[in-house]
């Protein structure tokens, strides 16, 4: 007899499913799937997805340099152990980029382990955003 009721409550359920799952996609099913057309080069931090499908992909290829192979020397440093003479190195690369370049910078030196000085964090936040 207590066979019979699981059995009896197994189906139930599964009706109860099925018919959930009919008026899910009676609501739904009609509507377009929108595909985000961001790239890389569009992600403002806003959207974490878009920044971690960015980093694997920066992960995968060859590390971008903006002409700030000097830099490299500060990789595994804290960022707030950048003395003024040093973050002045950053600034420099910093003011002769193009504001669309930022972001790459950003990654860029991230992928190599450099940490962008505190002192510069508000000004590269306010060109990417």
């Amino acid at each position: 007899m207590e066979i019979l009721y699981l059995a009896l409550a197994l189906v139930a359920l599964g009706l109860f499913t099925a018919i959930l799952g009919w008026f899910s996609f009676r609501k739904h099913g009609d509507e377009p799937t929108v595909q985000p057309s961001s790239s890389c080069a569009t992600c403002t931090g806003e959207d974490e997805k878009c920044e971690q499908e960015c980093m694997l992909e920066a992960a995968v290829r060859e590390i971008e340099y903006f002409d700030d192979e000097e830099l490299d020397t500060f990789a595994n440093r804290p960022s707030d152990g950048y003395t003024d003479d040093e973050v002045e190195q950053f600034a420099e690369v910093l003011h002769t980029m193009k504001q669309d370049e930022v972001a790459s910078w950003c990654r860029s030196l991230h992928l190599r382990q450099i940490a962008l000085p505190d002192q510069l964090k508000d000004e590269v936040f306010m060109l990417i955003g």
